[in-house]
């Protein structure tokens, strides 16, 4: 005959009173939401210094869910040692007091990152900031079914409540932070607003239903100082220790931090997003100060002499569509991005009224349209790069379908020809052939590489014999880019399709150094 002894462990808690057991739920939910809002918040922080590449999500999610496998085990091991609640909710309140001290040094984390390459340094930035904080919060799930559970036959039921109330926590999370967060708040006060949730989540037990309440004086002092840093620190300005710029705006929006930098005692301004310059202009001639522009526009007309339509995918601040609108050509535009618009009608003269402006995405726009243009100009740029799916062969099809028989192509793209670091420029080469008949590429030698696709079997441009319209500066540097023909090695690169298109692996030592030079440039130390 056995006899078993009982677990003393198990009986040391008095029964939950109705209101803590609501109070557990609560924390439940508000626990997935806080580990969601993280998550994605996290990729987004890092966004300005290390891009939004695959490398960067694919750190994030690694990091997240390796904190989400320690904090369950550590979890369930300390609440099957002892089922003191107060012990949890003093790890949410460390949480939430570490994610606050990572405001202020979340930039100077990414920043040391930038030399160790993309991969490894995404890693070990988001690794740093965030795998404390959600080890910490994960070990919630365990250690609230273990306590919420009277009987070995509960365990089901209550495991899949939990599971249930935490994970619809973790949607409404998502849905916040997607629609709602991100679009109207910078990312600095969202991840101050989600740990002050977690501090008072925290406080409630440790101070409330908790019956001892020595040590409750220290609670609130490190409660304090953890919201007090953050607050502080959400004030802080990238620009403010740097004398050379002074940020006349700042917007957060689904697509990064979209800035408006005055150059302090000149008449250049910056529009900047996350914190890389993405165009200049010159508020005295209210012309810009970025050959790109003048480029995409002036190849247009060369190897088209008459334009009547054009089709702009990616409007930046509008300079572009609008010179096309005021020639009287019938532009459509397609902007992802909407909170770009009223910045560049305050700041950068812009006036919708000379072009059809369409929020979306390019791809879902060309699937659906059925005009035809006579140039297509495509220059969406996100942070240092172009959208990789706006650069394969079925991207490119469609481009091609919305293009009158003569009409052309004209991408502004970032890369360079040098043997090693082609990939991304022969592989544009080699899609933009498998789709049209003559593709021709224009170098500026400084970065910015231009090509212009077309069905005619032969394509010729016009000399550029006006360059007046070009701000000075810009002149000699646009001659000589017109007449600088490029072609790349046939035996690099590969065609890119919507199913392969493996750029931002074999591209990301050029974007890495594109965006740690902008940002270094932008952001003296």
């Amino acid at each position: 005959m056995h006899t078993s002894v009982a677990n003393p462990s198990l009986h040391s808690i008095p029964p939950l009173s109705p209101g803590l057991r609501r109070f557990l739920y609560l924390t439940a939910a508000l626990n997935g939401a806080a580990i969601l809002v993280v998550e994605i918040l996290g990729a987004k922080i890092l966004a300005p210094y290390l891009g939004t590449s695959h490398f960067v999500w694919t750190a994030q999610i690694t990091v997240t869910l390796l904190s989400l496998a320690v904090g369950y085990y550590i979890g369930g091991g300390m609440v099957d040692r002892e089922q003191d609640l107060s012990r949890l909710f003093k790890a949410i309140l460390v949480a939430a007091v570490y994610l606050c001290a990572t405001i202020p040094v979340s930039g100077k984390v990414a920043y040391a990152c930038l030399d160790l390459g993309l991969k490894l340094g995404s890693f070990l930035a988001s690794g740093f900031l965030y795998f404390v904080p959600l080890t910490l919060l994960a070990m919630t799930g365990p250690f609230l079914i273990r306590v919420l559970t009277s009987s070995v036959s509960g365990v089901g039921g209550q495991a899949g409540r939990l599971s249930a109330i935490s994970t619809l926590g973790s949607v409404v999370g998502a849905a916040l932070i997607g629609y709602v967060l991100i679009p109207f708040l910078p990312n600095s006060v969202t991840l101050l607003i989600t740990a002050a949730l977690l501090t008072g989540l925290s406080l409630t037990y440790l101070l409330g239903f908790r019956q001892r309440k020595q040590g409750s004086a220290m609670l609130l002092g490190i409660a304090a100082a953890g919201l007090g840093l953050g607050t502080y620190s959400v004030r802080a300005d990238v620009y403010a220790r740097n004398a050379q710029f002074t940020e006349l705006h700042r917007c957060n929006s689904n697509f990064g931090i979209l800035q408006v930098i005055q150059s302090t005692g000149s008449n250049q301004r910056f529009y900047s997003n996350d914190f890389l310059a993405q165009n200049i202009y010159d508020t005295t001639t209210h012309k810009s100060l970025a050959l790109f522009t003048y480029m995409l526009h002036d190849l247009a007309h060369a190897y088209v002499p008459r334009i009547e339509s054009a089709l702009c995918i990616g409007m930046g601040v509008g300079i572009v569509p609008s010179e096309f609108g005021r020639e009287g050509v019938k532009v459509d535009v397609v902007e992802i991005n909407e909170a770009v618009v009223p910045m560049a009608q305050q700041f950068f003269d812009l006036d919708t009224n000379l072009f059809q402006l369409h929020i979306g995405d390019g791809r879902y726009f060309l699937n659906r349209t059925t005009r035809h243009y006579d140039t297509v100009i495509l220059d969406a740029f996100l942070g240092d790069s172009s959208p990789s799916h706006l650069m394969t062969r079925e991207a490119f099809t469609s481009m091609k379908q919305a293009l009158t028989p003569d009409g052309v192509l004209v991408m502004n793209c970032f890369g360079y020809f040098e043997y090693g670091r082609d990939y991304f420029v022969a592989s544009l080469e080699k899609t933009l052939k498998s789709v049209f008949q003559s593709v021709r590429i224009h170098d500026s030698g400084r970065g910015n590489v231009f090509m212009v696709a077309g069905s005619r079997s032969e394509l010729t441009a016009a000399p550029l014999s006006d360059v007046d319209h070009i701000a000075p500066s810009l002149q000699k540097e646009a001659r000589k880019t017109f007449i600088t023909l490029v072609e790349t090695d046939p035996r690099h690169g590969r065609v890119l399709t919507d199913d392969f298109n493996p750029v931002e692996y074999y591209d990301a030592a050029n974007r890495e150094l594109l965006r740690r030079n902008l940002a270094v440039m932008m952001h003296p130390k």
